[in-house]
């Protein structure tokens, strides 16, 4: 156990520059609580105790603004930054290395009881306020945009943005460590205005030959 805490806050200091020291990433950080009391909701649903895990994820909603329902599985060096508003449900699954941001939703789209909730692979990165909805899967590596809506399965490696959200980048292996910069993410609907224009460019450098054609003429 003291194990898993050690490495949950190197996981921390490693991901996070703002975080100056392990003193404060232990007492400071709301996404590192909301895991630590998960793991005892989660115990305690697998053991069908399933009030007291509602009750546990219920107190861990109301201290640090996360809501995690005790069935959903967590993988390890699981990291929840700025993590107010992230809600994940009940059969979610996600895989080691995982970073998400505030206000993600891993959101179901059906009543029935059976698996409908995400689930994501390894070194998934998912940026703020983005919702990824139903019994779909985000490949290993892959990356989601802010803002985003996911209701489609990702593959490996992919970037999506937008909504709906669309595949934009594939990246390569050697590109797969990289940081996610949030600001040089592909932009599908910046790439269509920059082909409109340079279409238009060419329109007018045409128009403006066949101008000059005929007054020569």
């Amino acid at each position: 156990m003291w194990e898993r805490i050690k490495e949950d806050i190197r996981t921390i200091k490693e991901r996070d520059p703002a975080a100056k020291n392990y003193l404060e990433i232990f007492l400071c950080y709301p996404g590192l609580h909301a895991i630590w009391l998960h793991r005892i909701a989660h115990f305690l649903y697998k053991e069908g105790w399933y009030t007291t895990a509602r009750l546990v994820s219920h107190f861990n909603r109301g201290f640090t603004g996360i809501e995690i329902h005790p069935g959903a599985k967590i993988g390890r060096r699981f990291f929840i930054d700025h993590g107010m508003g992230v809600v994940i449900g009940e059969t979610s699954e996600i895989g080691d290395d995982c970073l998400i941001y505030k206000g993600v939703v891993l959101g179901g789209t059906t009543l029935e009881r059976k698996k409908r909730h995400p689930t994501l692979g390894n070194r998934v990165i998912i940026g703020s306020n983005s919702t990824v909805l139903g019994a779909i899967t985000v490949g290993d590596g892959a990356r989601i945009g802010s803002g985003s809506v996911v209701v489609k399965s990702v593959p490996a490696g992919a970037t999506v943005v937008g909504v709906p959200g669309r595949i934009v980048e594939s990246l390569t292996p050697e590109k797969e460590e990289l940081d996610f910069e949030h600001g040089n993410l592909p932009d599908p609907f910046s790439d269509i205005m920059k082909m409109l224009l340079q279409l238009h460019n060419r329109l007018e450098e045409r128009v403006q030959r066949l101008e000059n054609r005929e007054k020569e003429d």
